[in-house]
Parts: C-alpha cells; sequence; structure tokens
C-alpha cells in the first residue's frame, strides 16, 4: 500500500513541476509589456526600464524561472503589478467564495445524482427510470451559466428568495452559504445530471454480473444485495467521474460567479487579464493546476480503498 501511495505522490510532484513550467512560460510569451500595462503608454523610456528592471524583466527568462521556481519553494507568489498587495492576500481574500461555489456544487451533485441513478437503475423502465432520464438530459442539455441565469430569474428576481448578486460576508459562514446557494446549485445540477446517468448505466451493467445472482440465489435480502454488493463495485466509475468533475467545476465556477458578480478566482482571472497582471495570473492557474493534481491523487488512493485488487494488480506490473 505504501509503495503504491508513493508511487503516486511521486507521479503528482512530476505533474505539477510540468505544469508549473508550462504555464511560467506560456504567461511570459503573451503580448504585450507588463510594466508597460501597469504604467501606461506615455511613459518615459527610462522610467519604463527602471520598472522593468525593479520586476525583474530585465533578466534572462531562465534566470527568472529559477528565482520563480525559488520564491515558490518558499511560498511567495509574488506581488501583483495591478494593485500592488500580496498575491497570497489577494487569493486568501477569494478563496471563500470560490470555494463555497465548488464544493457545494459537488456536494449537491453527490446527493442528488447518485441516489437518483441508483432509483432510476433498481426501478429500470418504469416512471421513477423515465423520469430521472428525462431530468438528467436536461441538466446536461444545459450550460451552467444557463442554469445559473434561469435560477437566478426563478429565485432571485421573481419571489425573491435570494440575492441577486454578491457574494456575501466571507468572515460569516451563514452569510457565505446563503449568497452560495444559487450559483452550487447552478454547477450541482450538471453535475447531478452526469451523475445521475452513469450511475444508472454503472449500476445496472453490475446487477447482471454473476456474483450478484449468486448473491440473490443464496437468499441475502435484497437491500443488502443492492447497498453493498452491488454499489461498492459500481463505486469506481462514480469515484472517477467525481474526481473529474471537481476539476471541470473549479473551471466552470469562473462563469458562473461572472454570473453572479461575485468575487472569486474567477474575477481574480479576468482582471489579471485585462491588466496584464500575469504574476496573479500564473499563480490563480498554479491554484487550480495544484487543486486538479491533489485531487487526482485523492481519486487513485480511493480507487485503492475501494478495490484492493488494484494494489495487487499494480504490484503485478510492477
Amino acid at each position: 500500500m505504501w509503495v503504491y501511495i508513493a508511487e503516486r505522490v511521486l507521479r503528482t510532484l512530476i505533474t505539477l513541476l510540468f505544469a508549473v513550467t508550462l504555464i511560467f512560460f506560456a504567461i511570459r510569451v503573451l503580448p504585450g509589456d507588463p510594466a508597460e500595462a501597469m504604467l501606461g503608454r506615455h511613459i518615459s523610456v527610462e522610467g519604463l526600464e527602471t520598472i522593468r528592471r525593479q520586476m525583474g524583466l530585465d533578466r534572462s527568462i531562465l534566470e527568472q524561472y529559477v528565482l520563480f521556481l525559488s520564491d515558490l519553494l518558499r511560498g511567495d507568489l509574488g506581488t501583483s503589478l495591478a494593485v500592488g498587495e500580496p498575491v497570497s492576500k489577494l487569493l486568501l481574500d477569494v478563496a471563500p467564495y470560490t470555494a463555497v461555489v465548488v464544493l457545494g456544487a459537488l456536494l449537491i451533485g453527490a446527493v442528488i445524482g447518485i441516489p437518483l441513478g441508483i432509483a432510476s437503475a433498481i426501478h429500470r423502465n418504469r416512471a421513477t427510470d423515465y423520469l430521472a432520464r428525462f431530468l438528467s438530459l436536461g441538466g446536461i442539455s444545459l450550460p451552467g451559466f444557463v442554469i445559473a441565469i434561469l435560477l437566478m430569474l426563478a429565485f432571485a428576481v421573481q419571489v425573491s428568495w435570494f440575492p441577486l448578486v454578491g457574494g456575501g460576508d466571507a468572515r460569516n459562514l451563514g452569510s457565505l452559504l446563503y449568497y452560495g446557494l444559487l450559483p452550487a446549485l447552478a454547477g450541482g445540477i450538471g453535475m447531478a445530471a452526469y451523475l445521475t446517468r452513469l450511475t444508472r448505466s454503472t449500476y445496472l451493467e453490475v446487477l447482471s454480473e454473476d456474483y450478484i445472482r449468486t448473491a440473490r440465489a443464496k437468499g441475502l435480502p435484497e437491500r443488502r444485495v443492492l447497498y453493498k454488493h452491488a454499489l461498492r463495485n459500481a463505486l469506481i466509475p462514480i469515484t472517477t467521474l467525481l474526481g473529474l468533475y471537481a476539476i471541470i467545476m473549479i473551471g466552470d465556477s469562473i462563469t458562473i460567479e461572472i454570473v453572479f458578480s461575485r468575487p472569486g478566482f474567477g474575477r481574480l482571472i479576468m482582471g489579471a487579464i485585462t491588466q496584464r497582471d500575469y504574476i496573479v495570473l500564473q499563480s490563480v492557474l498554479l491554484i487550480y493546476v495544484a487543486i486538479a493534481a491533489v485531487l487526482n491523487l485523492i481519486v487513485d488512493l480511493l480507487y485503492a480503498a475501494i478495490d484492493p485488487r488494484i494494489q495487487i494488480a499494480h504490484k503485478g506490473s510492477g
């Protein structure tokens, strides 16, 4: 088990290093001069060179890369070129708003999608199945930002149950949840739709296996067959989709935050692109990549916990 974990952690670190390198060089090939974008076109040549020297832009790209890695290892993400504040502070200020949307969407998607998919498979070709398939088709067909607009019109404009825009008070959990419910629901509905369809198809496949028929022939209670033997073996593809959609949801949260005019990573990214603040832009992208890599690692470890045969297969291939 420990060898399996160590190898997965090493792969994650290598992936992160590759991603960090790619982001660093990709940001710096974008058109425009960061120093000029920060101070305007009418600055003198001498002033422009002074700012470039202070920002380290007068050094070679290799020197900048080495310095960047050194700062990153110390936890220093740099200082925003636009507002002059540490990037880590900017990220911490908006992280609660994005976390509420992403975690809320994952929770809503899992709570709705998995039970609905199981019910659809158990009651195949009945009213419950037709309803679940219809709802999941609707959820898949609508993009997240469209669902966000529809929810906003229904629950913020028509009945005024929830605020139209804003993110609430980051120091007040109740305020965060109140302002974040509609955005989280907008992301969670799409996830629930995909989870419903995958859970249904996976469950139907598992229920047709020989060991399920054997368990039923032995006289085991139907509930035990459905929720112990069948569910455990259906969890691997479901876990895969959960991990994948968590990564997708991090990206979708940008558009959802824009629709609801929420503070968050999405607003930071849009502001950084507009102001050519490559320090903030690369830091937010690094956070996204790090979260995606950690989520992939967690999914890999969950595979081994759900099905120990994966570890055995890993040893055999090694």
